[in-house]
């Protein structure tokens, strides 16, 4: 198993990026909020990773730290999700958030990902919502429909939904109503 790559970046696109180790590239996937971080061409790096064994591939997986290599782990070990799904969710919010939103039985996360529909987004809660309740509190309405319905509005103006979830968690808490929410955002984006 290969868990961890340090070397020299010598490829990059919007899917993978190719790390020169020891004379060996390796084509590792990630999702583009991580590839955006990777550094440009001829850059130093070290990528924690996941090879994922299938029957006709061997792929690689990369992330820049390993708590988000450890919740990919745990997305993959739900039945219906696969790398490409898990790397969906991993790019609509921060692993602290995605945690949050199985404890709040927030849907609205990661039905949105391509691959990830009602049944799917229901199991994953149910099959994780018991292993991280231990260790994080519940917070009701935190991402409610009031929340949900603001990142669709702006997501509808063109911003990408992990963007938009990001800037609406930031703005103060007391401002309430959908559009407050979507004015305050606009205005704390640009």
């Amino acid at each position: 198993m290969i868990s961890y790559l340090e070397g020299k970046i010598i490829d990059k696109n919007e899917k993978f990026f190719v790390i020169n180790t020891g004379g060996v590239g390796y084509r590792v996937f990630s999702h583009e909020g991580i590839l955006k971080k990777i550094p440009d061409v001829e850059q130093n790096i070290g990528v924690w990773t996941h090879l994922y064994v299938r029957e006709d591939a061997l792929d690689l997986y990369g992330f820049l730290d390993k708590e988000e290599l450890d919740f990919f782990e745990t997305l993959i070990s739900i039945s219906g999700i696969g790398p490409k799904s898990a790397l969906g969710i991993l790019e609509v919010a921060p692993v602290a958030s995605l945690k949050q939103a199985i404890v709040s039985e927030d849907e609205t996360f990661f039905t949105k990902v391509s691959g990830v529909g009602k049944k799917t987004a229901q199991r994953l809660i149910l099959e994780l919502k018991n292993k991280l309740a231990k260790k994080i509190t519940p917070v009701k309405g935190s991402d409610s429909a009031e929340m949900a319905e603001a990142i669709d509005a702006l997501v509808g103006l063109g911003y990408k939904e992990r963007d938009a979830r990001k800037v609406l968690q930031e703005i103060p808490k007391d401002i309430k109503g959908v559009e407050a929410k979507v004015k305050a955002a606009l205005k704390q984006i640009k």
